[in-house]
């Protein structure tokens, strides 16, 4: 879902539908006069006045079913989501301290679709580009969603003995969260990347054309509007924090690996550190490359294995035991 939403925005397509409509909307235009009605729809919008002015109902098409496909995708989780959910639950098979958050994990990802609305419609106006902020808002929403659903998974796997076998120190845990913390921080910034296109500039690498710290840093007035609409501040930015990871990645695996840890915690450590060298690598070809929409969509999928992986490893060093006894013990054996 995250990477096909990256791929709508990648191909412009995020505008093509110019109505939400959560029920009617599933089904696309039918038959050569609803794909009309839909283009001139489209045709009425500043994006297609000031950018695709003369674009063909082929061309439409191609723009049109991504951000249809996004949107079907987003309906047929929440389907997927709910129906089981409410067979466990009428079922009484959900183990017990789950089935409120389980359930505003639905809510979140209701929250998402009117989110995603919400960003759409702010491009739709004189300047035909979605706000920076709102993008932000709607790819950090997803990644909470993740984080939510990730965090329960894992701890409805986990079995009790498995969290009280080796004792994890208070400062191993700290780094974890920290880590993904930082991850996180780092999907907001790229977020604002997308937002500004950011990307289109500045394609040089370990310099920003020629600078360390490009001239233009600072040049708007008040100075905090540099950290929003600059494109020199705002690459500059995700560049540094990838530097920070780059180095404080390998320092917390270095430190982590001479700790007596749960097996399962060290497989995330392993893992997070090759990934995030090769999340790096991408997002610099991406950079050189002048975003190709093939290597930027890869290297948004990288950010969610490199935030899963820093979710799993900072949950492996919890410590605390999954709420189970006897019976939810059975049911998470069967699941």
């Amino acid at each position: 879902m995250v990477v096909v939403g990256g791929v709508t925005r990648l191909t412009h397509s995020g505008l093509s539908i110019t109505e939400w409509d959560p029920i009617v909307g599933a089904l696309p235009p039918l038959g050569n006069a609803g794909w009309q009605s839909a283009f001139t729809l489209y045709q009425a919008t500043p994006e297609y006045r000031d950018v695709n002015r003369g674009m063909t109902l082929d061309e439409f098409k191609g723009i049109f079913w991504w951000e249809y496909f996004h949107r079907l995708l987003g309906r047929a989780i929440g389907v997927v989501f709910l129906l089981p959910y409410l067979a466990f639950l009428l079922a009484r098979r959900i183990p017990r301290g789950y089935a409120l958050p389980l359930a505003g994990i639905f809510v979140l990802g209701g929250l998402q679709g009117a989110l995603g609305w919400f960003m759409v419609e702010s491009g739709l106006v004189a300047d035909p580009r979605v706000s920076q902020f709102r993008l932000t808002a709607h790819l950090g929403m997803a990644f909470v969603i993740l984080a939510a659903m990730l965090w329960t998974a894992l701890s409805l796997l986990r079995r009790r003995s498995d969290a009280e076998r080796v004792p994890v120190p208070r400062a191993a845990r700290a780094v974890a969260r920290a880590l993904a913390v930082l991850v996180f921080a780092q999907v907001l910034l790229g977020g604002l990347v997308a937002g500004t296109h950011a990307g289109f500039a500045y394609n040089t690498f370990p310099l920003m054309n020629g600078a360390i710290v490009p001239d233009e840093i600072m040049m708007l007035s008040p100075w905090w509007k540099n950290f929003f609409w600059n494109l020199a501040t705002v690459q500059f930015d995700h560049r540094l924090l990838a530097w920070l990871l780059a180095v404080i990645v390998p320092c917390a695996w270095w430190w982590l690996r001479r700790l007596p840890l749960p097996r399962r915690a060290r497989a995330f450590a392993n893992a997070l550190l090759a990934v995030v060298a090769i999340q790096i690598a991408l997002g610099i070809a991406t950079l050189l490359l002048v975003v190709p929409p093939a290597l930027a969509a890869l290297h948004q999928a990288g950010a969610v294995v490199v935030f899963m992986l820093a979710l799993g490893l900072a949950h492996a060093l919890d410590g605390r035991p999954g709420r189970s006894h006897s019976h939810e013990s059975e049911i998470i054996a069967y699941g």
